[in-house]
């Protein structure tokens, strides 16, 4: 059985898809890509249909990530199909467990700086929507500071489901 992760931000075409492609990169070196699928989706479709923004892909690219992307809207409805919701930030947090249909659906959106110990009380990955490259290459850096813990929480899951 697959394991779901849905990353989400605003408009789906800065953090979250960022957080997508370096999370999807850590799942096929650990090995888990068959058994783990990772996407994203922006709390608004302001975007849908759209690339990543090109700061995106640049700061992504730089690292060495690759990957494509096209933005689109969390739906209610894939609640009952995702095992893990990660949001970006506090707004994103709130506003993912508003739309989720049960209180269990509810218990799926985590902030993704939750998983990064050395983020202290300072969960948010900040928008770098309107700033320059320094904001997406902080928010890259947030990202692969997060996505360690983040794969170590997803791997005891998933090995508990195949024990």
């Amino acid at each position: 059985m697959t394991y779901r992760v849905c990353f989400v931000c605003t408009g789906n075409i800065c953090r979250s898809p960022m957080a997508e492609i370096v999370f999807r990169a850590r799942v096929a070196e650990a090995g888990l890509d068959e058994l783990v699928e990772v996407d994203s989706a922006g709390t608004g479709g302001w975007h849908e249909g759209d690339g990543a923004d090109p700061r995106t892909v640049t700061v992504l690219e730089d690292s060495g990530y690759a990957g494509g992307h096209t933005a689109r809207q969390f739906q209610p409805s894939w609640f009952s199909r995702l095992d893990l919701v990660i949001a970006l930030d506090s707004g994103h947090l709130g506003a993912l467990r508003r739309l989720a249909p049960t209180e269990q659906d509810a218990r799926k959106v985590r902030l993704l700086r939750s998983y990064d110990p050395a983020a202290g009380d300072d969960l948010d990955v900040p928008d770098p929507y309107y700033g320059g490259t320094d904001g997406f290459e902080e928010c890259l850096e947030m990202v692969e500071a997060a996505s360690t813990g983040l794969l170590a929480a997803v791997r005891k899951d998933v090995e508990g489901r195949v024990a």
